[in-house]
């Protein structure tokens, strides 16, 4: 919903620290290229089904601009995804490019993301997309490591959890965070409804670049919401 920060910037290792691209032969693995659902279209809400999904995810409260817990979730949830992806290269031969941040939003009454826009209420999930080989044993592993460096404040609260969204509706807002209210209202106001929806689950974004270094009016953020086909008559 807002400041969104890459893993250059929390504590993620460097190839001399954790082994260098292509040293151990590791085959890669391309996970955007493999889940079609981490692309979009602008301008338009497509429906999709998404498959259940595993993710590194954290939970927290408040404003993501201002709020201590989010930039405590950011610090720790980053160096456990990049151990992980090293351990994977270096000791199980699978490599894979860390995944963009994603974050699941809600509040008690919608309109705080919609009309109000009021961070102050915004309860959320941050998490990184892991595949499916990485196992609770290997979090453990890593959490032990990035836990000795003592620059992780929340990595015990992160958690290895598969998420099943199902049937969604989706679209690539290109542009500033604040402006994607209207774009919300319109999903759920019109699209919804014209198409025999309804809302469930929680709203869910994924990160495709860096807000800190990427001009606003060129941020490109998916847009998800999961949704259910309305009971026929109703």
């Amino acid at each position: 919903m807002d400041l969104q920060i890459t893993a250059s910037h929390w504590g993620a290792p460097s190839d001399a620290q954790a082994g260098a691209p292509g040293q151990t032969g590791a085959m890669k693995t391309d996970l955007k290229r493999e889940i079609p659902t981490y692309t979009a279209r602008p301008g338009r809400f497509d429906v999709v089904t998404v498959p259940p999904l595993r993710y590194l995810m954290v939970d927290g409260q408040g404003d993501p601009n201002t709020a201590p817990a989010y930039r405590d979730a950011l610090t720790s949830l980053y160096p456990l995804a990049y151990t992980l992806k090293f351990f994977s290269k270096n000791e199980l031969g699978r490599d894979y490019g860390v995944m963009p941040l994603e974050a699941l939003w809600w509040a008690d009454d919608p309109t705080a993301f919609t009309t109000a826009r009021d961070k102050s209420r915004w309860e959320w999930t941050l998490m990184i997309l892991t595949p499916d080989w990485i196992t609770a044993d290997h979090l453990e592993a890593a959490r032990t490591k990035v836990r000795a460096k003592g620059d992780a404040p929340v990595v015990d609260e992160v958690r290895l959890e598969r998420l099943d969204e199902g049937l969604c509706v989706q679209t690539l807002h290109v542009g500033p965070y604040d402006d994607e209210g209207l774009v919300l209202a319109d999903l759920h106001d019109r699209f919804v409804p014209e198409q025999g929806l309804r809302l469930v689950g929680k709203h869910h974004e994924i990160y495709l670049n860096d807000a800190r270094r990427t001009d606003p009016a060129k941020l490109r953020t998916i847009l998800r919401q999961p949704v259910a086909r309305l009971a026929s008559g109703s």
